[in-house]
């Protein structure tokens, strides 16, 4: 083991060294404004709040869960719940109400932090049906006598510590690296949630194994502006969070995703996490943009948009292809560039698989663009690109002391210090997917290469079989649709049906935007719009092309609306919940198969 076992307060105190005295650690947007907070800062409140909690009784194992959006105030919490050997419990701000009060009957959680009383709205009903939760407390201001605002714990901690100067340090000691740190519920995708329970040494041993693979050096992170989109209740972002920490960059907590373009250009960002729907948008941008030029102008302009499609990240350009990218890049990438802040070295995306054609052009704008494997039952990556071996479709070789290997049924195992401790109150699922030597079965299907370069295929679970007897893996398929400028979201279907076919919510501004070119104005409901269901249509034949006949998308349904988290359709980590699909859009899909009992033929 390359890795002693650590905690994840030691981990970072590595990190906090390297702030010089006075150096921003943190800054959180609000009403508009940035507010700073130094590293001399942040460690006290740190050991304030931490001390505040353990003036309303937080000892050593219990559980605190944290419902709120990203902050400083977040990572304050989160620090000082493990500083006193306490289980930190993140909520996502857009958890639904349901699954909120099973992570707070199921976790047992003492206290309870809220970050402003419109997310405690959700949770005030249930509060007083729950015994053992015995506070509760805001982070942003409170109109409720009976919520504990934040600068009140601060100051029972303060006075805690005048009392006992260094008992903070002490607790913080009696930390052990197989405690469990954090209980992590996953979003949810097949039933009810799942308390992953994870190690400080899980998570921290993840941590350090990540930073051999950043594509930056200490010396360049430190004091660089970071950016943060991602919610730190999933544990990418906080990982990523930890990294930042430990290496001394600036972190700054955006206000909301949908102003994310004037923060690029306040931040002016060195590196951010991102998941593949934000770089799909950016992408989609980039190539509506066009339609504004004619002439040579558009020409040149689409011509520079399809040479980045074709970019390989793995072998760049030499010679004549060389002097073509330079011109593209005087041409579009470097103004593309611009709007990231003009001071962007890269990103690393997670979540979900970067389709290759998305890969490839991101990495040609100009700034490095990675991915990574992992989930939340391993703390979380498995596998992460680096700087030289950027393979297309590939998650890069498996971290160091973390083993992968790939059983019959082609599912991806996994075994290692970064695999959780369990299932929480749930030792039988826990012994369905840990077998008694240590391997982790992550449903996952995947294949390793010569190299040792981890695949991915798709979710074992999402993959199904036509009645034909041919098995499809439908991310692939819905990676292609999603190509398309057109279409916001696709929804393979098929299991057990004659042929695939797929549910599809177009991006309406980028069609509107289309057919007002040829002098059309659909009207409500879009979707029973026959121009947008022919422009449709054509997107649709593109991804085909290329696809094995039985992959091929037969028949396809317009929605009127995308799908949302809000609605249920999606998790907070935006992953499609297919049986609330299949179940909501039930006879939309028996619709698209009436035909079939007819006769229609499959490939």
């Amino acid at each position: 083991m390359k890795y002693p076992p650590t905690t994840i307060p030691e981990q970072l105190e590595k990190g906090f060294r390297l702030y010089e005295p006075g150096s921003p650690i943190l800054s959180t947007k609000r009403n508009g404004e940035w507010i700073l907070t130094t590293i001399e800062q942040f460690r006290e409140r740190v050991e304030q709040f931490a001390m505040g909690l353990y003036e309303l009784g937080v000892r050593k194992g219990d559980k605190v869960s944290l419902h709120s959006e990203n902050s400083t105030e977040w990572v304050v919490c989160d620090q000082a719940i493990l500083g006193l050997g306490a289980v930190s419990i993140p909520i996502y701000s857009t958890q639904p109400g349901d699954q909120i009060r099973y992570i707070l009957e199921n976790s047992d959680a003492k206290v309870h932090i809220v970050s402003n009383d419109d997310l405690f709205a959700e949770t005030k009903p249930l509060i007083k049906e729950l015994d053992h939760i015995t506070s509760v407390i805001n982070l942003t201001g409170t109109r409720h006598a009976s919520l504990k605002p934040y600068e009140e714990i601060l100051k029972l901690g303060e006075e805690r510590i005048r009392k006992h100067p260094g008992q903070f340090d002490e607790l913080k000691s009696n930390v052990e690296p197989d405690d469990l740190a954090s209980l992590i519920y996953t979003s949810g995708t097949t039933g009810t949630p799942k308390g992953v329970m994870l190690s400080h040494n899980n998570i921290a041993s993840n941590v350090q194994a990540s930073i051999e693979r950043v594509p930056f050096t200490e010396e360049e992170i430190l004091g660089a502006n970071v950016l943060s989109y991602l919610p730190l209740s999933h544990v990418f972002e906080r990982l990523i969070t930890y990294i930042y920490l430990s290496m001394g960059g600036h972190i700054h907590y955006i206000e909301h995703v949908n102003e994310i373009r004037d923060d690029f250009l306040q931040v002016r960002p060195f590196f951010f996490a991102t998941v593949p729907r934000l770089l799909e948008k950016i992408q989609t941008g980039i190539k509506v943009k066009g339609q504004q030029f004619s002439g040579i102008k558009k020409r040149l302009y689409y011509w520079a948009v399809y040479l980045a499609e074709s970019y390989d990240p793995e072998h760049p350009p030499s010679g004549i292809s060389a002097i073509r990218q330079k011109i593209a890049d005087k041409l579009v990438y470097a103004k593309v560039r611009e709007m990231f802040g003009g001071n962007l070295r890269g990103m690393i995306s997670g979540g979900a698989a970067l389709s290759p054609n998305l890969f490839r052009f991101i990495n040609a704008l100009g700034v490095y663009c990675g991915q990574g494997y992992g989930l939340t039952e391993t703390s979380p990556v498995i596998a992460v690109q680096q700087p030289g071996e950027l393979r297309v479709g590939s998650s890069g070789l498996p971290l160091t002391d973390v083993q992968v290997k790939i059983a019959e049924d082609k599912e991806i195992l996994t075994r290692g210090p970064h695999v959780m401790l369990g299932y929480y109150q749930q030792p039988e699922l826990t012994r369905e997917v840990i077998t008694d030597d240590g391997w982790f079965h992550t449903g996952d299907v995947g294949k390793l290469d010569e190299a040792g370069y981890l695949y991915i295929t798709d979710r074992k679970k999402a993959m199904f079989k036509l009645s034909t007897g041919k098995y499809v893996s439908p991310q692939n398929i819905e990676n292609k649709l999603a190509e398309s400028g057109f279409i916001e979201q696709a929804i393979v279907i098929g299991n057990q049906r004659k042929f695939c076919s797929a549910l599809i919510a177009p991006n309406y501004d980028n069609v509107l935007k289309r057919l007002s070119q040829a002098n059309h104005k659909p009207e409500k409901p879009y979707a029973s719009d026959e121009r947008i269901r022919d422009l449709i249509d054509k997107e649709v034949e593109k991804a085909n092309k290329g696809l094995p006949p039985w992959e091929t998308v037969k028949k396809f349904e317009l929605l009127e609306e995308a799908l949302t988290v809000e609605s249920g359709e999606l998790t907070p980590t935006m992953k499609v919940k297919r049986s609330v699909i299949n179940e909501r859009f039930g006879d939309l899909i028996d619709k698209m198969y009436e035909e079939a009992e007819s006769g229609e033929s499959s490939d």
